[in-house]
């Protein structure tokens, strides 16, 4: 079997999650225009240096979903966030701090490392590049409200850096965050991870893949002030039995046998 960072992230967040979308078959409907538009919005960065048009890379890629029906956070319109998209290419582009010598190959690479349990683990990097000179693993990431940069280096502390950082071997990792907000903003945090985090990352991940595999998956309920995760979790309906939440937010992979919704029927 193969693994991924957010398999194992899912797992440790809730492993009953886990469970209702990598061995029942339920996944998320594609319905919150901030998920689409930072995919979208990704394949116009790499299309900024591939030396294309990124704004009609955007334009192309965003166009589909203006007749979706997708749910807008805030005051975030079709218009509005690729008006903001547009304008954080220029930024991008204007700064001039990220280069990426070979975009052809140096964007979204696949890596792949055996764990002890004989499985495969892999994970995709948004690019190899450099920011500011220094190379570095890069990531991108679309939000509409600013990453915490104090104290310095506090991106070391992100998992998913860390897990880019034990999957290339290299040391020197860095957000690229695209602000969307009134005045648009990129953010550029660089880490360094040691090598006793990408050590514990490995732990981490042979610890987890061995209770996956061990069949336990065990709900890690969270309805308790000021914490309720449980209250935006797309699966939230299958923990409850309510088929009417289920239908709202997820659909069935084809071909998983559909007895567990059957189960759903009062």
């Amino acid at each position: 079997m193969t693994y991924s960072y957010t398999q194992i992230s899912q797992y440790l967040t809730c492993p009953r999650k886990y469970r209702h979308r990598y061995l029942d078959g339920w996944q998320e409907r594609d319905t919150r225009a901030a998920m689409l538009f930072g995919r979208a919005f990704e394949r116009a960065v790499a299309a900024l240096f591939r030396r294309e048009d990124p704004a009609a890379v955007l334009f192309e890629q965003w166009t589909p979903c203006k007749e979706m029906g997708l749910s807008y956070s805030g005051n975030d319109t079709w218009d509005r966030m690729l008006q903001q998209g547009i304008q954080l290419l220029e930024r991008l582009a204007q700064d001039g701090r990220v280069r990426i010598p070979q975009p052809s190959t140096h964007q979204q690479i696949q890596f792949t490392r055996r764990v002890k349990s004989g499985n495969s683990f892999v994970a995709y990097v948004d690019a190899i590049g450099e920011l500011d000179g220094t190379p570095c693993v890069l990531e991108w990431k679309t939000t509409s409200a600013r990453y915490p940069d104090e104290p310095e280096g506090i991106s070391a502390l992100d998992p998913q850096l860390v897990c880019y950082s034990w999957m290339t071997g290299m040391d020197e990792v860095a957000q690229v965050v695209f602000v969307r907000k009134r005045l648009v903003e990129v953010q550029y945090l660089r880490a360094t991870i040691t090598e006793e985090q990408r050590h514990e990352f490995a732990t981490l991940v042979d610890d987890t893949v061995r209770r996956i595999e061990s069949g336990l998956f065990l709900p890690h309920s969270g309805i308790r002030f000021p914490q309720n995760p449980c209250t935006t979790c797309p699966f939230i309906g299958l923990c409850l039995d309510k088929r009417e939440l289920v239908e709202a937010a997820l659909v069935r992979k084809p071909g998983v046998d559909l007895g567990l919704f059957d189960e759903l029927v009062y």
